[in-house]
């Protein structure tokens, strides 16, 4: 059953030239090729600002390129989010973005003032984290605790009813082993194919 993709780019470098970019191409360009429908966000790309009031967060007017995105996500059955990990968590940028997104009003249709972030108008959605990292990803998993991983999952997406959510971590990315890319590159497009 084909389905609507979201894929969220959350490199902070415009430029398009790393491993975390290639995986994300992999993982579209199948999707595709099996029949399913989707839309890239390009996070380095948007221009918008950070939200510095609890006034603005709640009842604020997100800047068009947000209100674009946020239509991408709600269109969208499955969500695909890509970052690098940095300073053990995830860029600032993507930080800024999601708080941008997943305002109350978009996620409950009302803005916050108690009892309506009862509600979750993004339930039924899916999503597949995937990270890239310097060290190996069972350091970050069972050393660190994958706190930034598991805040994500819990506190953003989970908290919007977005589930079941899955992750690809992947460690040792600046590592020159070729044969190790181009699994993870073939586990990506298989991903894709699927659509999950």
């Amino acid at each position: 059953m084909s389905k609507h993709i979201a894929i969220i780019q959350g490199h902070p470098d415009s430029r398009g030239d790393h491993y975390l970019h290639a995986l994300a191409s992999a993982y579209a360009k199948s999707a595709k090729e099996a029949g399913h429908e989707i839309n890239l966000i390009r996070v380095a790309s948007l221009d918008f600002p950070l939200l510095q009031s609890k006034e603005d967060f709640e009842r604020g007017t997100p800047p068009e390129v947000i209100q674009q995105a946020q239509k991408t996500i709600a269109w969208a059955d499955h969500l695909v989010i890509f970052y690098p990990l940095w300073l053990g968590s995830m860029p600032a940028l993507l930080k800024g973005f999601l708080e941008q997104v997943f305002r109350p009003v978009f996620v409950t249709g009302e803005a916050a003032a108690g009892t309506e972030w009862k509600k979750r108008l993004l339930k039924g959605k899916t999503a597949r984290i995937v990270v890239t990292m310097g060290m190996p990803a069972f350091i970050y998993r069972w050393f660190y605790g994958a706190h930034s991983l598991k805040s994500l999952e819990r506190n953003i997406l989970g908290f919007c009813g977005i589930g079941p959510i899955k992750e690809s971590l992947i460690g040792m990315v600046e590592a020159p082993d070729n044969t190790r890319r181009e699994k993870w590159l073939e586990k990506l497009r298989t991903l894709g194919r699927e659509g999950r």
